[in-house]
């Protein structure tokens, strides 16, 4: 695997205050650029949440799923316990914006969220988690406490790091709750 680490920065934040590096993966067809925030120093076994970019939740406040709350809610906890998140650049579980917004549409004509992905011709989830394998050795990391509800997390995880899995659970809204229980049905998620 090909990559690149940027240089080191400070990185002050409404959750407190953390250090930035990024990591710029070459794929064969894209190059990917994902952002590691931290605090510095790590603890022995961190407090890691693995999220893939969501800027229709993240940056927008989208109602329809959970990664915007789940995001604010890690953050806090990393900076209370020490860790780090680790922000990939694997939009709609990997199938990209322009195609989430499709699948969006789709979930607005009565399709699930699996099943939007699925008609759009794609996998369920399309996410990739080999760069997390080498951000790990970058920073020494051989054991962490991973907050995710998602199974196939825990699981892709454990390749790289001996793993603990923490919950991170958000109050579901009238927008998401539907949502959040096609995932627990449909990907397992531990809700």
């Amino acid at each position: 695997m090909k990559f690149e680490v940027s240089n080191a920065a400070r990185l002050p934040t409404r959750f407190g205050k953390f250090t930035t590096v990024a990591f710029k993966e070459y794929l064969d067809d894209k190059i990917l650029e994902h952002l590691v925030v931290f605090t510095d120093p790590l603890p022995k076994i961190p407090l890691v949440r693995v999220h893939s970019e969501c800027l229709t939740g993240d940056v927008f406040g989208s109602m329809k799923c959970d990664c915007g709350p789940e995001l604010a809610l890690a953050m806090g906890q990393i900076k209370d316990a020490g860790g780090m998140l680790i922000y990939l650049r694997q939009e709609g579980r990997g199938i990209g914006l322009f195609n989430k917004i499709n699948a969006y549409c789709l979930q607005d004509k009565g399709y699930d969220t699996v099943e939007a992905n699925e008609a759009l011709g794609f996998a369920k989830d399309a996410r990739e988690y080999s760069i997390v394998g080498e951000i790990f050795k970058h920073f020494n990391i051989e054991e962490i406490k991973l907050l995710t509800n998602n199974p196939r997390k825990v699981d892709e995880m454990s390749k790289y790091a001996k793993v603990h899995r923490e919950s991170i659970i958000i109050k579901p809204n009238e927008y998401n709750e539907k949502y959040l229980q096609d995932k627990k049905k449909k990907l397992g998620h531990m809700l």
